[in-house]
């Protein structure tokens, strides 16, 4: 009898080794018709000061905002949140959780739609690259895209995803752009409340929205506050701080500093964030400087302020006109960058040189007419002559004759010598 019932488990063994061995050869290959659509790099960008401030943003070619972010980047607090509420198992199962599965099939048995989904943090993701309907079928299709995920990534992958496909409301995608757009500040920096709010919010974007619905956004996140407490991944005491602290959302105003520079970087080829040598403080202490000097000038006139760090060479503040948005003064037009004779892109630093040496202040008399060095007979770009005029208006018309004899008095040698001590 024993070699029989040994012959005939070997049988059934070989039959569900070839069973395994089929079911793994057709996943393969389904896997391989059927590839995951894992998304592009079609990221929205920042253009970030020196020390991290950001200056512009543009949205993504879709309009959206989503900004690169990793699960280092974040608070841990926002991962404690997120995860104790969304899926406290998501380091242990395989992408679908039988539990929570069974547990949604056994109320779906009433209808063909989906009443309860059981879904997993991977399955969200899944969900987010590859949409479907809600009905059973669709949920099937879920699951396959859930296991896909799992082979050909990593648990901080597909977290990671999560971190930056989430919907946050409107065209907000992304724990960072939620973090920056309604709290106007980093996700490395959120508080235990502002992180259970955020943890919550890609359950109903829409019905949650801080901005628009702030009650029924307080309600879930006590909801997932009281969550973390019963779980006791946090203090209950620290809990009932952060159930005491009220909903406070930044107000919605976009970086604008630095417009014509971030035009300049923002190319087809720039990383998501565009770094810079800026100086956030006097980048805006330099516009605010030149806004106010606006009414001074010309009609038709613009004018642009580029600070340079001597020693290092580093562009510190960088404003290409008065007013971007003011067609009149040619707003548009990055003045920095704008051809320009040389001679009179030294003017400036020759009547600066000229004042500290006391050699003329802004109110000097300066004769603009006609005068012969040799062969060379010096014209201004109008072809006119103003008589005296102020060294102010002389410089802000960048007549030629009077920085000509400047330039004279102050010593052609001495100039090139302190422009070249200058760097």
């Amino acid at each position: 009898m024993k070699p029989e019932f040994l012959l005939r488990l070997m049988q059934k063994i070989k039959w569900l080794a070839g069973g395994i061995l089929l079911l793994i050869a057709l996943l393969w290959l389904a896997d391989r018709i059927w590839p995951l659509p894992l998304p592009k790099d079609d990221l929205a960008r920042v253009v970030l000061a020196e020390d991290g401030t950001p200056l512009w943003r543009f949205a993504d070619a879709n309009g959206v905002w989503r900004y690169p972010v990793t699960h280092a980047q974040v608070s841990p607090y926002y991962l404690e949140a997120l995860l104790t509420y969304e899926d406290r198992w998501f380091y242990s199962h395989p992408g679908v959780n039988p539990l929570a599965l069974v547990r949604a099939s056994w109320q779906n048995l009433s209808g063909t739609r989906v009443v309860s989904g059981g879904s997993t943090l991977s399955m969200q993701v899944a969900r987010l690259l590859d949409p479907h309907s809600r009905t059973l079928s669709g949920k099937f299709r879920q699951v396959w895209r859930t296991l896909q995920l799992e082979w050909h990534l990593s648990k901080a992958q597909i977290l990671d995803l999560y971190l930056n496909r989430a919907p946050f409301g409107g065209t907000l995608q992304g724990v960072a752009a939620a973090s920056w757009a309604y709290l106007g500040k980093s996700p490395q920096n959120l508080t235990r409340a502002e992180a259970a709010l955020l943890a919550v919010l890609p359950q109903a974007p829409s019905r949650l929205r801080p901005d628009r619905h702030p009650q029924r956004a307080q309600l879930a996140r006590d909801k997932v506050l009281k969550r973390l407490a019963e779980f006791k991944v946090w203090p209950q005491g620290s809990v009932d701080e952060a159930l005491e602290e009220p909903l406070w959302l930044a107000p919605r105003q976009e970086p604008s500093l630095a417009p014509l520079l971030a035009r300049r970087l923002n190319r087809p080829n720039s990383p998501p964030l565009i770094r810079t040598t800026l100086d956030a403080s006097l980048q805006r202490r330099m516009e605010d400087l030149l806004m106010g000097w606006r009414a001074r000038l010309p009609e038709r006139t613009s004018a642009a302020i580029l600070v340079v760090e001597a020693e290092t060479m580093a562009v510190r503040a960088y404003v290409g006109s008065v007013d971007i948005s003011d067609a009149k003064r040619f707003g548009h037009v990055d003045m920095v960058t704008a051809l320009r004779s040389p001679g009179s892109t030294l003017k400036p630093f020759l009547y600066g040189m000229a004042m500290d040496a006391g050699l003329i202040h802004s109110e000097s008399l300066m004769q603009d007419v006609p005068r012969r060095y040799g062969d060379y007979r010096p014209g201004n770009f109008s072809t006119g002559f103003g008589g005296p005029v102020a060294a102010s208006s002389a410089l802000s018309m960048s007549l030629n004759l009077p920085a000509v004899q400047l330039l004279e008095v102050y010593g052609p040698k001495r100039f090139a010598a302190e422009l070249r001590n200058g760097g």
